[in-house]
């Protein structure tokens, strides 16, 4: 049998049934069962491209300096200069606004171009099913999955919500009780996250008083100035504000409790609430890309995602690794599409129709 073919049917056995990937996808956004599933990516030898970069590579970040996808993106940028990953530049560019959509704008001008990669995460299909983009992941070309991070939920050290169950109780009383930041758009991971539990205590989803943000930083900025009751944000995001005595975090959206200085920290299904969120990373290259310029960034991208540096990156951020190579990427993606389109139908957040992109 061709090499081409074993390995096919090596990666069709490690890959599963469609009813098992159903269920390792389940519960809305948890995705670590599902990323061991992968297998490790080509090899420099086996995907040989006939393409590479031949100017300096841009990676787009749709949030602004200082988020987690903005945070990624400098790592992404720093190992492949560092690490002799790509043999040409390469930079970050932030295009803010639009909750992640001038982003997502800015990469669809460059059809077929293999030198344009984006740090993506669900707002991406959460904007288009929300009605409010008109672009979705079929207008990109998946090529990795690189992490996946839960939603805390944190206050100022002096706030006098003292427990999770202090927020839980609140909107159920009223649901405009507290006001909520998060980053960077209604429909987002954070904001399901908020949903969630607002659904959970019977309060009305549609009353809450969310406040998007630009970024995770600019909520968490707002929430320790006193103009924002409680953040929803990425665990990574306010840790050091955590550390620094400034603020508590008073439960996660995690299935199981995180690590370090969030391991004290119960997670909403201890305390009763069925709230189980989490931000996976990507990344996208323009919609078009060739079967070389694929196989390139999946060859750089899967070398990328085993390097030391990485993953110690992750745990400090208290990421889990979920590498997915391309093919696989765009398969959670689809699924994805699916999940996150029934949790905001349900939610009251999904535009009437759509259509099945």
């Amino acid at each position: 049998m061709p090499k081409e073919l074993q390995w096919e049917k090596r990666r069709s056995r490690a890959s599963g049934s469609p009813g098992i990937l159903r269920h390792l996808i389940s519960n809305a956004f948890w995705i670590p069962a599902f990323a061991g599933m992968t297998i490790l990516p080509l090899t420099a030898q086996a995907a040989a491209p006939g393409w590479k970069p031949d100017k300096p590579v841009e990676i787009i970040v749709n949030t602004s300096p200082g988020t987690g996808s903005d945070s990624t993106g400098r790592l992404i940028q720093h190992l492949l200069s560092e690490r002799k990953l790509i043999e040409v530049p390469a930079s970050v560019v932030n295009k803010v606004g639009g909750g992640g959509t001038i982003g997502l704008a800015y990469l669809s001008q460059h059809p077929g171009n293999g030198h344009y990669l984006m740090v993506t995460s669900p707002t991406m299909l959460t904007n288009y099913i929300a009605g409010k983009s008109a672009l979705n992941y079929t207008d990109t070309t998946p090529l990795a999955q690189l992490g996946s991070e839960s939603v805390v939920f944190a206050v100022r050290s002096d706030s006098p919500l003292k427990a999770g169950r202090d927020i839980a109780e609140r909107i159920r009383a009223d649901a405009t009780g507290l006001t909520f930041a998060i980053g960077n758009s209604v429909g987002s991971h954070n904001h399901i996250a908020v949903a969630l539990l607002a659904k959970a205590v019977g309060a009305n989803v549609r009353r809450l008083k969310v406040i998007p943000f630009n970024g995770s930083t600019e909520g968490i900025t707002a929430m320790l100035g006193g103009h924002i009751d409680v953040a929803a944000t990425p665990a990574g995001s306010i840790l050091a504000h955590v550390q620094s005595g400034r603020a508590r975090v008073l439960a996660v959206s995690s299935p199981q409790r995180l690590g370090g200085d969030f391991a004290g920290v119960p997670t909403w299904k201890e305390l009763g609430f069925a709230v189980v969120a989490a931000n996976w990373r990507s990344v996208v290259g323009a919609k078009g890309l060739s079967d070389e310029q694929q196989r390139y960034w999946d060859e750089v991208l899967g070398r990328l995602a085993q390097l030391p540096e990485w993953k110690q990156e992750l745990q400090a951020k208290l990421e889990e690794d979920t590498y997915l190579n391309s093919r696989d990427t765009r398969r959670y993606m689809s699924a994805q599409y699916g999940e996150l389109t029934a949790v905001l139908t349900d939610l009251g957040l999904a535009r009437p129709a759509q259509d099945g992109k």
